[in-house]
């Protein structure tokens, strides 16, 4: 898969997110990436304050980051229906971190 449709994937992937979640998305970057250094089997990350952690000290702060790995994610999947699955599933997991939600309760959700 090239880079261009891999990142096109995650563009609907963030398309698949409510219009009404996606207006509350501020100050955050998604990026993408081959791996991550410390941990190359990551699928994506989120990093940054979470939203329902955020306070009047926020104001000023550099965009969170949710960065989708490419590489890691290609090895899992045997053909591309699996990758735009698995690509919508890691990105809605890393927005659902932004907005607060923990591990545990986006495996109950099925998002894990």
């Amino acid at each position: 898969m090239t880079p261009d449709r891999f990142e096109e994937l995650v563009g609907d992937a963030l398309d698949l997110i409510p219009p009404q979640l996606a207006a509350a998305i501020d100050n955050v970057v998604v990026l993408v990436d081959d791996r991550n250094d410390e941990d190359p089997y990551l699928l994506g990350l989120y990093h940054g304050i979470a939203l329902t952690q955020r306070d009047s000290h926020y104001g000023g702060s550099l965009p969170d980051t949710i960065t989708v790995y490419r590489d890691a994610l290609l090895e899992i999947c045997s053909s591309e229906e699996e990758v735009v699955h698995e690509v919508a599933v890691t990105v809605i997991h890393e927005v659902a971190h932004y907005f607060g939600i923990e591990e545990d309760r986006l495996h109950e959700l099925g998002w894990g």
